[in-house]
């Protein structure tokens, strides 16, 4: 059996959605962007539930038909979910495209911020019923978010909120790109639209934010964003982001620690691929893949573009290790949307998992490339390079289709990380991992002094001997690849280990925790020491 193995359980489980993303003859730019997927435990059972965002009808923009109603699913056990969507009141307004999750306001409960057309949503979990206040809250903005994420930028212990903006979009605007003579019509090709500036919102504390866009230094830096995931790549004890941008350099803005954020991918190293050519930045994840403790970035794009591996050199600096990972040559036919580095065998070394599908739904007309694939997965061998598991893993024998967001969490409780993943009018699946998997531990961080979810906090594992990894680094986050976001326990695989030696937990506030001779297969809640 390979290493890795999946199976679709998806119709089985009773997890059945189909993502309406209302495509028409005119090709809207909106139709071939949405499809986010969200993970969470949303009632607090310590079972993972899964979320779906969905379209509206188009160009009116409203949830006028009980198809377009975003879609909440209960995870039951016994590996069964049922719809709970109109209990919990999440059905949702307008033309919805992105998921972030987090407890904001530090009640215990997981909230939700939908991002959409021009219609923005914040729900807040009440106890398993949410409410919509981003009026209230002061998130109701008019831009297009594609992608949005939770973080404590200046270690409060409240989190903020990173929207990441497309462009400027109305229907009536929307322009013809293709063949006329041919009466072939496309998506149109990125440089048609402005770009546009993030917007940053800085927790008030009291259910409201304050938008700090502009005295953050963000507003400065205009693209065409796409996703953002958060880490401390400088190791000064302040969270930083990497936004993918489509067709423009990519952002990596460094938080100074005083409010405020310079910009530095050019100067780093992760705005451009190492060809230097402007690629489709897509879905990102910023974590360690090679165990050095320095947290790297890996971006999916289209079809011959690669999907960029950064590794982070230390010092501020990142190297493209595309093609010495072998990642290069196993993506040049993919084109890929969200994407995550996880430990998906236990071994202890992360590997990658992609949902892929090309942007133009007529590329296979004039071109050699596919518009619907299958998803790929890459197992991390522990020497910097990966190796391309995704026909043998099961992956690979199942439909193609237009896939676009994913999220990843253990949704059955054996210990191995499983995937949710989306596709535009197609059945959402569930890609069961029942790979031949090692020992894991799950840490399930509960903030004190810092927030609540303890976002931003970086975990390290210590083994003497008994493995291959000696130490191993991940940190909480729930925003990473397309659309999405992950909010399960910090997962680790353990590999022959039956315990862990230590385990060192650097909290946001500056503390520093550790557990020693942790017991494996187990998840744990850590609270922070005083």
């Amino acid at each position: 059996m390979p290493a890795l193995q999946f199976r679709d359980v998806a119709r089985e489980a009773g997890l059945e959605f189909v993502h309406e993303n209302s495509p028409t003859p005119q090709k809207q730019l909106i139709e071939t962007m949405p499809g986010g997927v969200a993970i969470l435990d949303y009632d607090g059972d310590s079972r993972l539930d899964v979320f779906f965002t969905n379209g509206a009808s188009v160009p009116g923009l409203a949830k006028d038909a009980a198809r377009y109603s975003n879609r909440l699913f209960r995870n039951q056990g016994e590996r069964r979910f049922v719809d709970v969507t109109e209990a919990a009141g999440l059905r949702g307004e307008g033309y919805s495209v992105a998921a972030a999750v987090a407890d904001y306001d530090n009640d215990g409960d997981p909230d939700l911020f939908v991002g959409g057309v021009k219609r923005q949503q914040l729900f807040r979990n009440t106890a398993g019923r949410f409410e919509d206040v981003a009026a209230a809250a002061g998130l109701a903005s008019g831009e297009w978010v594609v992608g949005a994420g939770f973080f404590d930028f200046d270690n409060d212990g409240w989190l903020d909120l990173l929207a990441v903006n497309y462009t400027v979009w109305a229907p009536e605007t929307d322009r013809f790109c293709g063949d006329a003579e041919r009466g072939i019509r496309v998506y149109c090709h990125p440089k048609h639209f402005e770009p546009v500036a993030l917007s940053l919102y800085h927790n008030r504390k009291d259910g409201r934010f304050e938008d700090v866009s502009v005295a953050s230094g963000i507003a400065r830096h205009r693209g065409r964003g796409m996703a953002v995931a958060f880490a401390d790549y400088d190791q000064d004890g302040f969270v930083d982001f990497y936004v993918t941008n489509d067709k423009l350099p990519s952002f990596l803005f460094r938080n100074l620690g005083d409010g405020r954020f310079e910009e530095r991918a050019l100067v780093a190293g992760p705005a451009l691929p190492e060809h230097g050519g402007e690629i489709s930045a897509m879905g990102v994840d910023f974590r360690d893949y090679d165990n050095d403790g320095l947290p790297d970035i890996h971006v999916t794009a289209l079809a011959g573009e690669g999907f960029p591996l950064f590794r982070n050199l230390g010092k501020g600096q990142f190297q493209d290790v595309s093609y010495r990972s072998r990642l290069a040559a196993f993506v040049q036919a993919r084109s890929g949307w969200s994407n995550a580095l996880v430990d998906l065998d236990n071994d202890g070394f992360k590997d990658l998992f992609t949902a892929n599908s090309h942007v133009n739904d007529a590329i296979d007309r004039f071109e050699s490339h596919s518009y619907r694939e299958t998803n790929s997965v890459f197992r991390n061998l522990g020497d910097g390079r990966f190796e391309d598991l995704s026909e043998a893993s099961g992956l690979g024998a199942a439909p193609r289709q237009a896939h676009r967001g994913a999220a990843f969490g253990d949704l059955d409780g054996d210990g191995r990380v499983d995937a949710v993943v989306s596709a535009l009018g197609a059945p959402a699946e569930l890609w069961r991992n029942e790979s031949a998997a090692g020992h894991w531990l799950e840490l399930r961080l509960v903030g004190t002094r810092s927030n609540r979810d303890g976002i931003g906090a970086v975990v390290k594992l210590e083994q003497a001997s008994g493995t291959r990894w000696r130490q191993q680094w991940n940190h909480a986050t729930t925003a990473y690849g397309y659309a999405s976001a992950s909010a399960g326990p910090l997962h680790f695989g353990l590999g022959p280990a039956t315990s862990v030696e230590r385990v060192l937990i650097r909290w946001p506030s500056g503390t520093l925790q550790v557990l020693e001779n942790v017991p494996a297969d187990q998840v744990l809640t850590v609270r922070e020491s005083p």
